[in-house]
């Protein structure tokens, strides 16, 4: 009996320790910023947007802006593909970006 008693309770520790294990908080794969991350975002969200808006050719669209720890992703409407792929450009040269996740829609 006692032997019996021990093989349960190892396999409920076993059990405890695996759901344990599986609820372990992975910080790697959270998304959670500083408030000095979230201001370097705010000024690379602002500046990709004055620079957007400097080129003559994208001035008259609708063009949205959001960043996240270096990565810029644009989004909205313009009329072309040339359009599409000149915002990307003019994003990606822009100081503090790391990588341009270029979704504009051409109508």
């Amino acid at each position: 009996m006692a032997k019996k008693h021990r093989i349960i309770t190892v396999l409920v520790s076993a059990c405890l320790l695996t759901s344990l294990v599986g609820c372990t908080h992975d910080t790697r794969t959270t998304k959670h910023e500083t408030a000095e991350e979230y201001v370097d975002d705010a000024a690379v969200t602002t500046r990709v947007k004055a620079a957007i808006f400097d080129e003559l050719a994208l001035k008259t669209f609708q063009i949205n802006v959001t960043t996240y720890q270096g990565v810029v992703q644009l989004s909205g409407f313009v009329d072309s593909a040339e359009n599409a792929r000149r915002a990307g450009e003019i994003a990606r040269g822009v100081k503090g970006v790391r990588e341009v996740k270029n979704d504009l829609i051409t109508k």
